[in-house]
Formats: C-alpha cells, sequence, structure tokens
C-alpha cells in the first residue's frame, strides 16, 4: 500500500433513500480510513433536481451519524477541497473540460440519439459490439463551423486510443489490465451542456485528491472509461476495490423489493446501528468472534487485500441473529434509551425516569431480537391482561384450579414482602400442587404469559398493590 495516507469518500445522491448497498460502501470507507489514519470524505451527487428529495443531504448526514459513520471532510466538516456537492461544482467542470479541449483528447459529437441508435441496432444485428463509429470525429473544420452556425446540439466526447493498454490496481483482484481496442469514446457532456457522472465523478476525484475508490463489483467495466479519463488528465489513477454486490436468497442483485433493503425500514423495525454495521462489515466472511464494534472491525476485517467474489447473500435472519447479540450487549440506560421511541409510540406516557419499566425492559432483553419487540413484550406493564376460565385452562387442568386458587389465597397475605415467590413454594406444597402450574398460572395473571421474568422480579416490577390487584382478578375467575 501507498506511504500516503489514503484519502476515501462516499458518494450518494440524494435521490433515493440510504439502503443496504451504499451503507455497506459507506462503512468499508470509513473503515478503510480509521485503520490507516487516512481521510472519510463525504461528497453530495445531486445533479439530478427533479429526483433530489433532500437537497442538503441532511437526512444522508442524519442517517451517517446514526450509523457512527461520521465523515471526517465534506459538508457539516472540514471543508479543504469544497465546494461538495456536485451541482455546485459547474466551474469547475467546465475549466477541466476546456483542458481537455486543448490538448484535443476530446471531440464534439452531433449525432442525435435517433442516429445513435440506429448505428447501434445495425451493429447489433451484424453480431458486433454496439459502439460509437467516431462519424464526428471525422467531421473537418469547415462541416464543424457548419453545424455550430446552424446551432446543432452537440456533447463532447473523450476520444480513446485503441492502442492503449491501461492496466488498474484493485484491492481484490489485484491487477486488471484493459486493452482499449475494445471501448467506445464516451459522452464527457450532454446535448444540454451539462456533465455526464463519469466525467463529473473523475474530475471530483482528482481535485480532492482521492487515493482509493471502492465501487460496487458491477462498475468494474466502467472502470475502463475513467482510467481513460485520468490518463487524459496526465492524474494518478487511485486504487480500487470493486465491492461485491449484494444479493437476495435467489441470487438477485437486492433491491427495495427485497425487505431490509431501505435503512429507514430497519429502523423502523428496530435494528440497532451496530448490528447494521457489524453484519455488514462481516457479511460473506467467517470469524471466530462475529459480534464487534466499529474499532474491533477495524482491526479485524481484511480490506488491504479483501476476498474476491461477484456477490454476496443478504441473509436477514443472520442479521436478526446480530441484532439480537447487539441489544444483549446493552446497558440498562442504552437499551431503554433505544426502546424509548418504540414504546412511546404503543405507550406515549412510557417514560426514562419510571425505575420499573427501565428495570422491566432490561429483564426482557434476552427476548428482544429487534428493538420493536419492547412493544408486544411490556404490554402487561402497561395494560393488565384480561384471562378468562378457558384462557386458563389451556395451560392447567380444571380439577386443579381449587387447589391452586387456594395456594394463591394463602399466599397473597405475604404480597407485600420482598419473599412472596417463597411463600408461593410454601402454599404449594401445603395444597399438594405442583408448583410449574402454581408460577404459570401466577404469571399469566400478572402478564398474561406462561413465560416471562421471575415472580419475584414481576412483583417488584409491577408493585405490590397491582399485584395484588391483578392475582385478586384470578382468584375472581377461579371462584
Amino acid at each position: 500500500m501507498s506511504t500516503l495516507k489514503p484519502r476515501v469518500r462516499f458518494a450518494p445522491a440524494p435521490t433515493g433513500m440510504m439502503h443496504l448497498g451504499n451503507i455497506r460502501t459507506a462503512l468499508m470507507n470509513a473503515l478503510f480510513a480509521k485503520k490507516h489514519n487516512g481521510t472519510f470524505i463525504l461528497r453530495i451527487e445531486d445533479t439530478d433536481a427533479q429526483r433530489n428529495y433532500d437537497p442538503q443531504a441532511h437526512q444522508i448526514i442524519a442517517d451517517l451519524h446514526w450509523l457512527g459513520l461520521t465523515h471526517d471532510e465534506g459538508p457539516q466538516a472540514i471543508e479543504a477541497h469544497p465546494p461538495y456537492f456536485q451541482s455546485q461544482r459547474d466551474h469547475i467542470y467546465k475549466r477541466k473540460l476546456e483542458e481537455l479541449i486543448a490538448n484535443k483528447s476530446v471531440y464534439r459529437c452531433f449525432c442525435s440519439e435517433e442516429e445513435l441508435e440506429k448505428k447501434r441496432d445495425r451493429q447489433r444485428a451484424l453480431k458486433l459490439p454496439p459502439r460509437y463509429d467516431r462519424t464526428c470525429f471525422h467531421l473537418n473544420p469547415e462541416e464543424i463551423q457548419r453545424l455550430l452556425d446552424d446551432k446543432a446540439p452537440f456533447l463532447w466526447r473523450l476520444y480513446i486510443d485503441h492502442n492503449q493498454i491501461i492496466t488498474i490496481t484493485d484491492l481484490a483482484h489485484k491487477h486488471v489490465t484493459f486493452d482499449m481496442q475494445h471501448f467506445s469514446d464516451f459522452p464527457l457532456t450532454r446535448q444540454d451542456g451539462s456533465f455526464t457522472f463519469m466525467f463529473a465523478n473523475c474530475v471530483d476525484d482528482i481535485d480532492m485528491e482521492i487515493t482509493h475508490v471502492f465501487r460496487g463489483e458491477d462498475h468494474l467495466t466502467n472502470t475502463a472509461g475513467q482510467a481513460a479519463l485520468y490518463k487524459a488528465f496526465n492524474a494518478p489513477i487511485p486504487i480500487f476495490w470493486h465491492m461485491p454486490i449484494l444479493c437476495n436468497t435467489t441470487g438477485k442483485k437486492l433491491s427495495k423489493r427485497d425487505f431490509g433493503f431501505s435503512l429507514q425500514d430497519l429502523k423502523r423495525e428496530g435494528f440497532t446501528p451496530e448490528a447494521l454495521i457489524n453484519y455488514l462489515a462481516i457479511i460473506g466472511s467467517s470469524y471466530p468472534d462475529e459480534i464487534m464494534s466499529f474499532d474491533q472491525l477495524v482491526n479485524t476485517i481484511e480490506l488491504d487485500a479483501p476476498h474476491t467474489t461477484g456477490h454476496i447473500t443478504y441473509d436477514i435472519e443472520k442479521l436478526h441473529w446480530v441484532n439480537r447479540k447487539w441489544i444483549e450487549r446493552y446497558t440498562k440506560e442504552e437499551l431503554a434509551e433505544r426502546c424509548l421511541p418504540f414504546l412511546h409510540g404503543a405507550y406515549p406516557h412510557a417514560s426514562l425516569s419510571d425505575t420499573a419499566l427501565v428495570n422491566a425492559l432490561f429483564m426482557l432483553r434476552t427476548d428482544m431480537v429487534t428493538l420493536k419487540d419492547c412493544v408486544p413484550l411490556l404490554a402487561y406493564y402497561f395494560q393488565a391482561p384480561t384471562l378468562s376460565a378457558v384462557d386458563i385452562q389451556a395451560f392447567v387442568d380444571a380439577e386443579a384450579l381449587p387447589a391452586i386458587a387456594a395456594s394463591i389465597r394463602q399466599a397473597l397475605t405475604h404480597v407485600h414482602q420482598d419473599d412472596f415467590a417463597s411463600h408461593l413454594k410454601q402454599a404449594a406444597t401445603a395444597h399438594n400442587v405442583p408448583l410449574k402450574n402454581l408460577f404459570r398460572c401466577t404469571r399469566l395473571a400478572l402478564t398474561g404469559s406462561i413465560n416471562g421474568p421471575g415472580i419475584q422480579e414481576l412483583v417488584h416490577i409491577l408493585g405490590t398493590q397491582e399485584t395484588e390487584k391483578r392475582l385478586q382478578a384470578l382468584l375472581d375467575i377461579l371462584a
């Protein structure tokens, strides 16, 4: 690896929500920068004004912060190479285009889209690769001037030296060689004068001194054109990493139709930022201890020579497992803070100042797969269960119920004591009731479920007055 400190960039377009694919790209850039004491840059590709739903990239920046992927340079950070919005960089693109014009590296193309499509159709019919035939490259100066005088629309194309062999360095593929005779002269501008994604991207990377570019495996062939542009500018070609594509279980590229594709969907379902980062870092690989913090990932994930593969499979069940593990790692305060938005949605009066609620939540952490699970799991805390004799008899035989009622009635006088559960056990012995059945009925009365925290813990959570009230309601049913 170069001795220069790496400068990497995440360049999302604010035309859609953050999703797993670009989150993983951002993550790998951030991990790489942290590992090598480099700079993680955020750049916004916002030239598609009609589809720009987040003009100032506030949501993108908020999402990155929520994920713990704070950029070092860019909007709302150090601005060493401003501006960081492509829509504000037009003057830079024009200046760089003038360089190519002066070097005779580009030429005007007056072909209409209809003409180009006819050429492509003809080439496909002849079993030839669809490639621009350089009609306009061969125009003489007089013909060009006539077209300009007629105000004929045109775009600028980069002239590709078909005798050139270009080799790039890729972290996974090592060295990739492109024989440029197989590539076409491609547009740098559109007929309306705006600049293409490929041109703007390359100019930005050169201007911002980007040393490493991480992009999807599906962009590998496009890299030949990028490399040719770097050559035309006589600029050093960055090191690339063409990352595996995230696919669903059927092998198709992950899309918005797949559950969990959108970050907002995952947040709404109660996935934690730590779990998402953890999962996206380890996906497609195997580690002895798979639950890792960001700093642990920096020291563990192989980024200088990553494993190469065309695609990796997104497994929601594995993400559920990682999420569960992170929930179990939270402190009592961390868990309560993360669950509060979900509790507020269902129970507006939920408060972190309620110590009993915070304790109840912490006791349930091993039963939670996502943070959203706290809502049904804590329903008993906010509302007493509604039971019937049928509900109870689903778990305990009807003939055992009188003895169970007698046991609860005997122990109930001790509900205000810290050893209420011990008195239940004594009552079970006195009335020859299996302890399992007695505890099942008691839990049903307190929570509506036969599973959950211990009986004594439930008394502490609900309070003795509410506990007595719910047990008395059970006795009324059994009477």
